[in-house]
């Protein structure tokens, strides 16, 4: 039984936050969590950032590093699903509070995926440094790298601001990036594999690090539909017509 100077302690709380003890230990947890996963975020945009440069230089030690590095990701996954797991069981969040805990672990599963994309582009860059040069100039590949990666930052900045439009605004940009994908993979398959067969060790690895960047985009518009999810309690995944700008 809780001692009168405890319950005079819970009174003076309430009266100077309005919260009780646990209410605060809960928004506490929260605000944590919602700092891991921007921590995680960052972690991946850096991913993604050095496995392009690696890939516009043919740096064999910026991809070595892409890749050494996954393992403190990986971790960090792991860490934002533990503490996603004590809230639940702590707290048992309702609403708006269970859709904020749910959406944060798609996320954070959203990005670790990212973070293995670029591992997996930086892995191409190993292969394509061993027959280089490259097979022609990058241009529509940075391009692609670039708007995968700025649906990365963009879905993230929804998902920190509570902002739905800017969250459609994400999955209305994933066509972009599926017609990019297709350009890549149509140049390099008729115009070099086709006509020569010896190209292919080097435009399989471009291919690939096509669909790489395209899939990057598919994590963001999953963080972006996890987004309206949370900011409008509507399931978007899967079903287009239902969204609707807020």
């Amino acid at each position: 039984m809780a001692s009168f100077s405890g319950q005079k302690d819970n009174w003076a709380l309430i009266l100077t936050t309005g919260t009780l003890p646990m209410q605060r230990h809960f928004t506490d947890d929260l605000k944590e969590l919602n700092e891991m996963l921007l921590k995680m975020s960052s972690l991946t945009e850096v991913a993604i950032d050095a496995s392009i440069q690696a890939l516009k230089d043919l740096n064999v030690y910026l991809a070595q590093d892409v890749i050494a590095k996954d393992t403190f990701i990986d971790e960090m996954e792991i860490e934002i699903e533990e503490k996603v797991i004590d809230i639940i069981a702590l707290h048992q969040p309702l609403a708006r509070d269970l859709r904020f805990v749910t959406s944060a672990l798609q996320i954070n599963s959203n990005l670790e995926r990212i973070a293995d994309l670029a591992v997996n582009i930086s892995q191409r860059v190993l292969e394509l440094a061993a027959v280089k040069p490259l097979l022609k100039p990058l241009i529509d590949i940075p391009r692609l790298a670039e708007l995968a990666r700025g649906m990365v930052r963009k879905s993230m900045d929804a998902f920190v601001n509570h902002d739905g439009v800017l969250a459609h605004e994400v999955i209305q940009m994933e066509s972009e990036a599926d017609q990019l994908r297709n350009k890549i993979q149509e140049e390099l398959t008729n115009e070099f594999m086709i006509v020569d067969g010896k190209t292919a060790p080097r435009a399989i690895p471009l291919l690939l690090i096509a669909r790489h960047l395209e899939r990057i985009s598919d994590q963001a518009t999953n963080i972006a539909e996890s987004v309206i999810y949370l900011e409008q309690a509507i399931v978007v995944k899967h079903h287009p017509e239902k969204l609707q700008l807020p």
